[in-house]
């Protein structure tokens, strides 16, 4: 094509690959304007109409609509303008298939009712203010009364979650499941319970600071013996044992004794539940941070060492 040149539609049409249906559907709108007309009556387009097209059928498969395009061939609007606003637009978009795409993955892999359905459709759609006061409702049913106290004000923070402004499938999924166990009163009555152990154990502590809580005792001293294989019930998990339950008894202010050891073990197996583990994951997936450590197998190993050394 040279500049003085005019073409019917079917060369147009086999110069940019579109259909003259096509093609005439735009020039009917205005869109892509004949620049005269044959004898005939027939269409002719010179070579910017080429052009046009092009910039037309591409902006079509960014998924413009035809009114915004047809300001941006006539300089009405300025393409990067335009192009920002639809980009703004297809991030909502991509952010709201997210959202589906997550609840449904979520159902499959769950089985869930209608109605576990719904909320969680409702939970994975909530604002960031909402997220905010249902997990604050949680935090304060759990650490209500204690949360002055400096460790537990750490822990708060830690237990928090933030979904990120984009988040990924895997992250929705897993707010939307801590969501609901937030809302399990059963969750948060376990929860609470462990809470207030801790809080009644460092009330007995004669120290300023916080002590380093049984939880974490145990798991410094029983850990390495379970890498170990050493057997609970064995003599070797004596001094291991003896280990831990004196910090216990020292924290406690009482001397280690049976009631002392029986104590500690279903202290264990209360922190032990596996639904707090699951919290701590779940809590990880949404903030994006590294999986935590299991601590269920070093409990089952203390807890059954207990239970072997306070048998009567």
């Amino acid at each position: 094509m040279d500049g003085d040149t005019l073409y019917p539609i079917g060369e147009l049409a086999r110069r940019t690959g579109l259909t003259i249906k096509t093609i005439r559907f735009y020039s009917d709108r205005g869109i892509v304007a004949p620049t005269d007309r044959s004898p005939a009556g027939y269409r002719l387009y010179d070579i910017d109409a080429v052009a046009r097209l092009d910039l037309v059928r591409t902006l079509r498969e960014l998924g413009l609509d035809l009114p915004t395009i047809r300001k941006v061939v006539d300089r009405e609007l300025s393409l990067p303008e335009v192009a920002a606003e639809h980009a703004e637009a297809l991030a909502v978009q991509i952010g709201v298939l997210r959202l589906r795409r997550a609840v449904l993955m979520a159902v499959a892999e769950r089985g869930s009712t209608p109605e576990e359905t719904e909320l969680m459709h409702r939970l994975a759609q909530l604002s960031e203010d909402e997220r905010r006061r249902l997990i604050g409702d949680f935090l304060n049913a759990v650490f209500g009364g204690l949360d002055a106290a400096p460790a537990f004000a750490g822990v708060m923070r830690s237990m928090t979650p933030e979904l990120p402004d984009n988040p990924e499938a895997e992250q929705v999924q897993a707010w939307v499941e801590l969501a609901e166990m937030s809302l399990d009163p059963d969750f948060r009555t376990m929860v609470r319970r462990m809470v207030e152990d801790q809080a009644a154990e460092q009330a007995r502590s004669d120290m300023k600071i916080p002590r380093r809580d049984i939880a974490a005792a145990v798991r410094d001293q029983a850990g390495p013996a379970l890498t170990a294989g050493i057997d609970p019930a064995s003599p070797q998990a004596d001094p291991i044992v003896a280990a831990f339950t004196a910090h216990y008894a020292h924290l406690l202010g009482r001397p280690d004794d049976i009631e002392l050891r029986r104590q500690l073990a279903t202290r264990l197996e209360s922190v032990n539940d596996p639904r707090r583990e699951r919290y701590l994951q779940l809590l990880a997936v949404v903030n994006g941070w590294p999986a935590p450590e299991s601590l269920a197998p070093v409990f089952d190993w203390s807890v059954q060492a207990l239970h072997v050394r306070t048998q009567q």
